[in-house]
């Protein structure tokens, strides 16, 4: 059974920093794009960052370059997501997600989020 589980939200500061984790388990992921996504309240999910978990290439949403950065690390099977100058605007439950297409087979996972608050 494939899950993947976050940790790291909490309460910080505005210009504070976080690290959420996500410990992915149940199958290999080799070739999937890991990211991470958010949803604040009254909105829309929305794309914060992506991993491709074998090459490691990465890509960011515009809102969060320079502030945020994904990583990951094999042995632990584990993506990282560092956010830095935390703004309040930042507020919102934060998703971890495995995606991976195969000709037109698509397996999709996601975690079941973890919360981040800045105050002001």
């Amino acid at each position: 059974q494939v899950q993947l589980q976050e940790s790291g939200g909490g309460l910080v500061q505005a210009g504070g920093s976080l690290t959420l984790s996500c410990v992915a388990s149940g199958r290999t992921f080799a070739g999937f794009a890991m990211g991470w996504y958010r949803q604040a309240p009254g909105k829309e999910r929305e794309f914060v960052a992506v991993l491709n978990w074998s090459a490691g290439d990465t890509y960011y949403a515009d809102f969060v370059k320079g502030r945020f950065i994904i990583s990951r690390d094999n042995a632990k099977n584990t993506l990282y997501l560092q956010m830095n100058s935390l703004k309040p605007e930042d507020t919102a439950v934060y998703y971890c997600n495995a995606y991976h297409l195969t000709g037109t087979t698509s397996d999709n996972y996601w975690g079941q989020g973890t919360q981040v608050t800045v105050s002001s």
